[in-house]
């Protein structure tokens, strides 16, 4: 017997090694994803899908304007710690490159438009419905469509794809499975949950995605009209049957000429468009000039580009597009 006691001692060692590792390497499997996600909208896609295996931060936040966002040395230590970045894409954030180099990021990047079918934005001259004001004219962008990371002078370039393409709900669908994708690649012990959390969260966006269709078609075609402050709901006109008249072109802060207002302030008398609304990002002046001279009425804001703060109307993203909808909708019943 005492021959046998050594060797099962070390067997029995052996075996408890066995277990502390085991354990130790579920604790650190267990350790959530570590994701950053470039704006508010994108960043709640995230959460949901992710749910608590993932610890994400959002760079721009609530009511923030990613057009015109400036990084902080802050953003770039968030961002150089990732395992994992979602991007919008179709050039909306502009800024990003710079601030992921010098990050020195070096985890896996998920387009989350990716499979979106983007939408031009109209020429001036053009004859789409919305072709009256696009982003030519802007004092902040320039007429060679840089498709780069700005010019190093706090100038941010789009191109001609407009980036808004959350504003359909249907698109949110290929955002959810995107990043859905994107999370079982940097983390495949938890693909089925994340897997299983899109489907779930799919569900809810398609049937958020039929009421709405169902709430403007019941309102006359003529009356579909309103205008809001920035060229950020193209996708949403086209899926539900709206026609927006940007006041701003593509940047929330842009300022038309007076030319410009004037153009604006007929078509709305012309057109009869019923109603005008500001959005969360944007100065409301304009628009309230352009209902004063036209007899439209403001309806609330519009959550375009951001999320809202906590405990507001849009504080999510199905929360923000069902807010909208609402409004929009009472704005334009006769």
């Amino acid at each position: 017997m005492r021959s046998i006691l050594p060797s099962r001692r070390r067997a029995l060692l052996t075996v408890a090694g066995l277990c502390l590792s085991a354990v130790l390497g579920a604790a650190h499997a267990a350790e959530p994803l570590k994701a950053v996600a470039s704006f508010s909208i994108l960043g709640d896609i995230v959460r949901e899908v992710g749910g608590d295996d993932v610890s994400l931060t959002t760079l721009v936040g609530p009511d923030g304007d990613a057009h015109e966002y400036e990084p902080t040395p802050g953003d770039a230590k968030k961002l150089s710690a990732a395992q994992v970045l979602f991007v919008n894409g179709l050039d909306f954030e502009t800024w990003l490159p710079k601030l992921t180099k010098a990050s020195g990021f070096a985890g896996k990047t998920v387009v989350a438009s990716q499979g979106v079918t983007p939408r031009k934005f109209a020429r001036v001259g053009g004859d789409h419905k919305h072709a009256e004001h696009d982003h030519d004219h802007e004092h902040d962008h320039d007429h060679d469509h840089d498709h780069g990371d700005g010019d190093g002078d706090g100038h941010h370039h789009h191109g001609d794809a407009d980036p808004h393409a959350w504003q359909s709900l249907a698109n949110g669908v290929i955002y959810a499975r995107n990043v859905a994708d994107g999370l079982a690649a940097a983390d495949p012990a938890h693909a089925d949950a994340y897997r299983q959390r899109a489907a779930a969260y799919i569900a809810r966006l398609q049937a958020l995605d039929a009421s709405a269709k169902k709430t403007f078609a019941a309102i006359a075609a003529d009356r579909r009209k309103v205008v809001t402050s920035h060229d950020a709901f193209g996708y949403f006109g086209d899926a539900y049957g709206v026609s927006f008249i940007p006041a701003m072109g593509v940047s929330p802060d842009a300022e038309p000429s007076a030319g410009e207002v004037a153009r604006i302030i007929e078509q709305v008398k012309r057109d009869k468009v019923p109603a005008v609304f500001v959005e969360n990002i944007s100065s409301p002046k304009l628009v309230q000039q352009i209902a004063r001279e036209t007899g439209a009425k403001v309806g609330g804001t519009l959550y375009s580009d951001a999320l809202s703060k906590p405990g507001q109307p849009g504080a999510t993203y199905m929360e923000m597009f069902e807010w909208n909808v609402r409004q929009l909708a009472a704005a334009l019943q006769p």
